[in-house]
């Protein structure tokens, strides 16, 4: 089988594979970028595996012209900097020892451990420079062609090495799994049975996970197996899934995002449970209360703009089980686009101080209830 992927042949690509040749390594493409290459899709960062130690990966990048930066040396990374470009070059691994968060490895020159220290058989799969795809785990083609995620080996070994992969394990079935052939059962059940691992990961780590899980086209099956194995109600007590996949249909052609559908998901303590930043934060508490709120889609537009007054009026219609009212998205839009025609001054020197605050909300509550459209002159008068 031959990998067919227009990066193969990018200068950059090219000038990173030569170096390490040239400096008598041995160097394969892997992971993710073999994967989505082989789907037809575009490949995100391109990540390479090669047998020789990180010393030598910089001494071979030195001689080469090629900047080299240690960004994980303890995991037996260097990345390597080519046209602006970075790759990841790492060592062949074995796991020595996992704490379910972290391993120690030891390097090794045969891709066959490397590949079974991975977490799904799609995930382990090579490819040497001239695109030729290596499948070690004797697996990973026919999972990839038939859309199946399974994990390497057993379940149970795979997750003990590091519990993130029980998300990863719901992340993948969303993005590469067939719809409709469901989640593999022996990873399923593992999942189920090993959750309460989730508790030794970082808040961070859950919370980069749970993002990219909701940004695939359609997250609510996979989310619907996270709340019926147990796993999402750990994660995120007081979750329910079952908004989820309304909101999706409504979307239709709107970019998936992943604060909108968390909306949709609710829970406790979000914010915190998935350090989400400050701005996604207080986003995501400006749409749940705008769920709960009888602010009229107008106002909404006009206080906090069109994109977040159109995602309020999508999670109501989604909790009424219906399409979103054409009038309301209208209203919204528009009240995006209005100005209030008066200012402070304008009320000056019949209002002053707490009383000009006061009045000047008087006048704007009533030009949004008009819809916006009394002039500054009706408004004063």
């Amino acid at each position: 089988m031959k990998l067919r992927a227009h990066w193969l042949d990018d200068p950059a690509t090219v000038a990173v594979m030569e170096a390490l040749e040239r400096g008598g390594a041995r160097a394969w493409f892997v992971g993710g970028c073999v994967r989505d290459g082989l789907l037809g899709r575009e490949a995100g960062d391109i990540d390479i595996a090669t047998d020789v130690v990180p010393g030598r990966v910089a001494e071979i990048a030195e001689g080469a012209g090629l900047r080299s930066v240690p960004t994980g040396e303890d995991h037996g990374t260097v990345t390597l900097v080519a046209d602006h470009r970075p790759f990841e070059v790492t060592t062949l691994r074995r796991d020595v020892s996992t704490d379910g968060r972290r391993a120690t490895v030891a390097y090794t020159d045969r891709l066959e451990e490397d590949a079974h220290r991975r977490d799904f058989t799609i995930n382990a799969l090579y490819a040497s420079r001239d695109g030729t795809v290596l499948d070690p785990t004797g697996e990973g083609r026919d999972d990839l062609a038939a859309r199946r995620v399974r994990f390497i080996g057993d379940p149970h070994d795979r997750i003990r090495e590091d519990y993130l992969r029980i998300l990863r394990f719901f992340r993948f079935h969303a993005w590469y799994a067939d719809p409709d052939g469901g989640l593999d059962a022996a990873g399923l059940a593992a999942s189920a049975e090993m959750a309460e691992g989730l508790s030794r990961l970082s808040r961070e780590r859950v919370g980069a996970e749970m993002l990219k899980l909701l940004a695939a086209p359609d997250p609510a099956p996979a989310v619907a197996a996270m709340e019926a194995s147990g796993v999402l109600a750990r994660l995120l007590p007081g979750a329910d899934a079952r908004l989820l996949p309304v909101l999706v249909a409504l979307e239709e052609d709107l970019a998936p995002d992943p604060i909108r559908r968390l909306a949709a998901l609710g829970g406790e303590n979000l914010a915190d449970r998935l350090r989400l930043s400050r701005a996604q934060g207080r986003r995501l508490e400006l749409l749940r209360e705008g769920m709960g709120m009888g602010t009229g889609a107008g106002e909404l537009g006009y206080r906090h703009g069109a994109d977040m007054a159109r995602d309020i009026v999508l999670l109501r219609a989604a909790a009424f089980g219906q399409a979103p009212d054409a009038d309301a998205l209208a209203e919204a839009r528009a009240g995006a686009d209005a100005v209030f025609p008066l200012r402070a001054a304008d009320l000056l020197p019949d209002f002053q101080g707490p009383a000009l605050g006061a009045e000047l909300d008087r006048l704007e509550r009533a030009w949004i209830a008009s819809g916006f459209t009394l002039t500054a002159a009706e408004l004063l008068s």
